[in-house]
């Protein structure tokens, strides 16, 4: 029937709809089952309209052989009272009736072959309508999961990783300020180390300065006051002394 045809259209196109609108495929799952139970109860009721066109086609096939045998009936029993006359029109009405059940019966059997078919129909329908129900959790589960495992792909291939992608960045930045401090930490070491080296030969200078200081005042002994340099002292080095007075000039 055109219900029925029209009720298959629009399971598949439920389907196809939800496939083409697969970014919120939970929503659409539900949306869909809702709309199956609409298609379901208005192909219900069409059947239920069937059944009843059935019925009253039932009723008045009853009632015309029911008639037909009444008049049958008085046609007897105006035989019998010798009134052909009421017989003659008693069996008018039986043909009445008779003409009227000959037409209704296959009306009435086409009518129950068209309700009983629907009814198999519907209970198709129906039973489709309760494994939708109960695929819809488990399919809506699936979803979820591949809405996860989306998700995480596209981490690891790259896409929608904008955060790893800054920590990284941020990561980087502080190795190399940490470069950075290292590399001016050794600068400033050697600066200080030099800086240390010249305050060594300014506290030399100054006992050296001391020393010729006590010579001059006789406050040395004559060991100390000796003013002939070491032998292995460096010829340049002892050159240096002489011009800054630290030793006597040579003879």
């Amino acid at each position: 029937m055109g219900i029925f045809s029209r009720m298959s259209d629009i399971f598949k196109a439920n389907v196809n709809d939800t496939l083409d609108k697969a970014e919120d495929p939970e929503k659409m799952l539900k949306q869909m089952v809702i709309e199956m139970e609409e298609s379901v109860n208005k192909a219900t009721l069409a059947v239920g309209n069937a059944i009843a066109n059935e019925k009253t086609l039932e009723r008045k096939l009853l009632k015309a052989r029911e008639e037909t045998n009444n008049w049958h009936q008085k046609a007897m029993q105006a035989v019998n009272a010798g009134r052909d006359d009421l017989a003659k029109a008693a069996l008018e009405k039986k043909a009445l009736y008779e003409r009227n059940t000959k037409d209704l019966e296959p009306t009435y059997q086409q009518a129950k072959d068209t309700s009983t078919k629907m009814r198999a129909q519907l209970d198709t329908l129906k039973s489709k309508l309760d494994e939708a129900r109960t695929r819809q959790n488990t399919l809506i589960a699936r979803s979820q999961a591949a809405k996860a495992q989306k998700q995480i792909a596209q981490a690891f291939s790259g896409v929608g990783s904008d955060a790893f992608s800054k920590f990284d960045k941020f990561e980087s930045k502080v190795e190399q300020l940490e470069s950075q401090a290292d590399a001016f930490g050794q600068l400033a070491g050697d600066n200080t180390a030099l800086e240390d080296q010249f305050k060594q030969l300014d506290r030399a200078g100054t006992d050296s300065e001391l020393l010729a200081l006590k010579a001059s005042m006789g406050k040395l002994p004559a060991a100390s006051a000796s003013s002939e340099p070491s032998p292995a002292e460096d010829p340049e080095v002892m050159e240096l002394k002489r011009q800054m007075g630290q030793l006597p000039p040579k003879s």
